[in-house]
């Protein structure tokens, strides 16, 4: 973001750039979203030819690869006729002469490449029946000995789309587009954003000679150097608003101040509780204790593995609203997932006599408007459902705390609409929850607003889940194991992948499987569930619970169970085809077994042939079942910008920086985004209204950019 607030060099529209031209401009919009020259300075190269080296023809043999040669064109003709029309020329140095060949362009070339006169070319050595050449090699025309310090450097190389490449503009053309630009450009043109004490504390480059080093740096030094500066100043401004963000709301937004722990708190965690807190639960607790007695309104992220003991934190949490004279809710994203809440905590509290309603989108009529009328009147002490939870016509009597489960199936947004929910103005505590483990880095950039707590210790009696992976060929086997785990009273869950490009294609691939399943095991001895997303949610729930009351051993899915079911009897988790799937969905897959204390096992089944990143995957599972290393592993394969469901949270497709390998980077400008913001709450004092300047234009350009996606 490089523009100013006033129109300025940068603004102008890359019609007016040397060699682009208003039809090119068309495709620049079209296919890279390049509008002004300010978006043509942020194409950033992906990479760059070193061309650093002048090689001797003498020196070269077949597996030389690319070469830069400096030397004269000699006997330059065309050979051949029609399609096998191409252009020859032989090029010669003080050490010996190599063949040249162009068989695209040849009218073209004919008339611009000069023979007698020196030039510097930059190709691939081939090798055919003896003799050395190059095909299609790069040519400049150095008129001047010197002309060639301007070439021989690193040189960058642009991503273009096929339409580009044959209007003209290729990589090389954006290139010299790039140089036209640059040798206009003058300090004003590209106003600083980060204050000169920073520059100097970090020995960063200032951002004019950065971004030329970027384009076309001298060497790899200069590179780096751009590279850091770039990195830095991205993740510093993705921070700085969320530090804001946190700083503003944590001195200025006040929380329902719920100070008593008195006798629903009190007889669950002395008399209903039948088992002892894990160290880490309640250190978390402790933490959000602090936040909801202290008036402040509090805003957190609670993320733990999966069996981690969130659910007991987030029933004790709603209890400290109640002992308060508040009511509580709780929201999930699935039917599902929210009546087995409903149905565990209700269950749970029955001994406090609370009330405890459900509500979703398919409770109408009537009994939705009797639970709304009880809920208004403040009849009803915890409310558990799905999103209808936000919609404007539930109104709580006084909400203090709202939990949200699997937060990485909302996003910001419906968080805000919880906020929306106050009493006496204030907005109830919000508690987010993820079995999702985030790495600490995304943690930042996704939940940056959001103080962080962390269960990291699983409940004793839980017995790891043993992981295999096995081919294809071995499926008889492994249903053998299947019938030996039923005999015993278990049950087992078979899942497909979704096969993203054809929905048909996924029902198909599940019911062929699930005809496989039942040639396997024959009814009336076994029964089987079959689950999928193209069910009515009715259908689906019934077959879920026939899996849960145990009248069905095996249950056949697609990933529709990833997240919800609880049925600690299910001892085996098979999972087809594990190769297509993700880390972070195979490891939520892997959750729904080992629930109760019996041995349990997740087999996954793969191909013998698999990429890299498959044997990747499928090698982490079968180490660990520790989900904050996965979650790592994860963002080392994929990426920050793609991990599991971080899409709809909003988190940023950075241009050079990459959480997986930029952490020590990211924790720099977070620390630094705090301390500024500690001492500058509003970013007022003169030192740091570049920084504030071009905070502005960042919105700006969000929500231009808001208007043309």
């Amino acid at each position: 973001m490089i523009q100013s607030e006033h129109h300025s060099f940068l603004d102008t529209s890359v019609e007016f750039l040397k060699g682009v031209g208003p039809k090119r401009a068309k495709l620049l919009n079209k296919d890279l979203r390049i509008y002004t020259f300010a978006d043509l300075i942020e194409h950033y190269p992906f990479r760059y030819t070193d061309r650093t080296q002048l090689h001797r023809i003498r020196e070269l043999n077949a597996d030389s690869g690319n070469v830069q040669l400096l030397g004269m064109m000699r006997r330059v003709s065309v050979a051949g006729s029609g399609f096998k029309k191409r252009l020859v020329a032989r090029f010669q140095d003080e050490t010996g002469s190599i063949d040249l060949t162009w068989f695209k362009g040849v009218q073209y070339l004919q008339k611009i490449i000069k023979p007698n006169q020196q030039y510097l070319i930059f190709g691939q050595v081939n090798s055919f029946n003896g003799r050395l050449s190059i095909t299609h090699p790069e040519t400049e025309l150095i008129e001047r000995e010197e002309d060639t310090s301007e070439y021989t450097t690193l040189v960058p190389v642009y991503s273009v789309t096929e339409p580009l490449r044959r209007s003209g503009l290729d990589s090389r053309g954006i290139r010299k587009s790039m140089a036209h630009l640059f040798g206009q450009l003058k300090d004003a043109d590209v106003p600083e954003t980060l204050p000169e004490y920073l520059i100097q504390k970090l020995k960063l480059p200032h951002r004019l000679p950065a971004l030329r080093m970027l384009h076309f740096p001298a060497d790899w030094e200069q590179h780096k150097a751009a590279v850091r500066r770039f990195k830095f100043e991205e993740l510093f401004f993705n921070q700085l608003p969320l530090v804001q963000s946190n700083s503003i709301n944590k001195r200025t937004i006040k929380g329902p101040k719920l100070e008593q722990l008195g006798d629903a708190f009190n007889r669950f965690y002395n008399e209903i509780l039948s088992f002892e807190l894990t160290g880490a639960q309640k250190r978390v607790i402790k933490e959000i204790r602090a936040d909801v007695r202290s008036g402040r309104h509090m805003n957190r992220l609670l993320q733990g593995d999966v069996g981690s003991g969130k659910t007991i934190v987030a029933v004790i949490v709603m209890l400290m609203a109640l002992d308060n004279d508040y009511q509580a809710c709780l929201m999930a994203p699935t039917e599902i997932l929210a009546r087995q809440h409903y149905d565990g905590i209700s269950e749970l509290l029955k001994p406090l006599g609370l009330t405890v309603s459900f509500l979703s989108g398919s409770i109408k009529g009537k009994k939705r408007k009797l639970i709304l009328e009880q809920l208004q009147a403040g009849e009803i002490d915890i409310l558990i459902g799905t999103h209808a939870l936000i919609e404007e016509w539930v109104v709580f009597k006084q909400l203090g705390i709202a939990v949200i489960d699997e937060q990485h199936r909302f996003g910001v947004a419906q968080r805000a609409k919880l906020w929306a929910k106050r009493t006496d103005d204030k907005p109830p505590h919000i508690l987010v929850m993820t079995a999702t483990p985030i790495p600490r880095t995304l943690a930042m950039t996704v939940y940056g607003d959001l103080d962080v707590s962390t269960i990291d210790e699983l409940p004793p009696g839980r017995t790891p889940v043993e992981t295999l992976v096995r081919t294809n060929t071995r499926r008889t086997e492994i249903y053998t194991f299947i019938k030996q785990q039923i005999e015993e009273g278990r049950q087992a869950y078979i899942v497909y992948p979704l096969i993203e490009e054809s929905e048909t294609l996924d029902l198909q691939n599940l019911e062929d499987g699930y005809a496989m399943v039942k040639d396997y095991f024959p009814e009336p001895k076994y029964q089987i569930s079959m689950v999928h997303g193209r069910m009515k949610a009715a259908e689906k729930d019934a077959e879920m619970q026939r899996f849960v009351r145990g009248e069905t051993q095996i249950m056949v899915a697609t990933t529709v169970i990833e997240v919800g079911v609880n049925v600690p009897n299910a001892s085996v988790m098979v999972i087809e085809n594990a190769e297509r799937f993700g880390l972070s969905q195979l490891h939520q897959l892997r959750g729904r077994v080992g629930r109760g204390a019996k041995r349990s096992y997740c087999v996954l089944l793969a191909a013998y042939k698999r990429s890299k990143e498959a044997k990747k995957r499928l090698d982490t599972m079968a180490e660990t079942t520790d989900g904050f290393k996965i979650a790592e592993v994860d963002m080392e394969i994929r990426g920050g910008g793609d991990i599991e469901g971080t899409q709809q949270s909003g988190v940023i497709q950075f241009r050079l920086a990459d959480l997986a390998t930029d952490q020590n980077i990211l924790q720099a400008a977070r620390t630094i985004a705090q301390r500024i913001v500690t001492d500058d709450p509003h970013l007022d004092h003169p030192v740091h209204t570049c920084i504030r300047k071009q905070l502005k234009r960042i919105r700006k350009s969000k929500s231009s950019w808001s208007r043309i996606s």
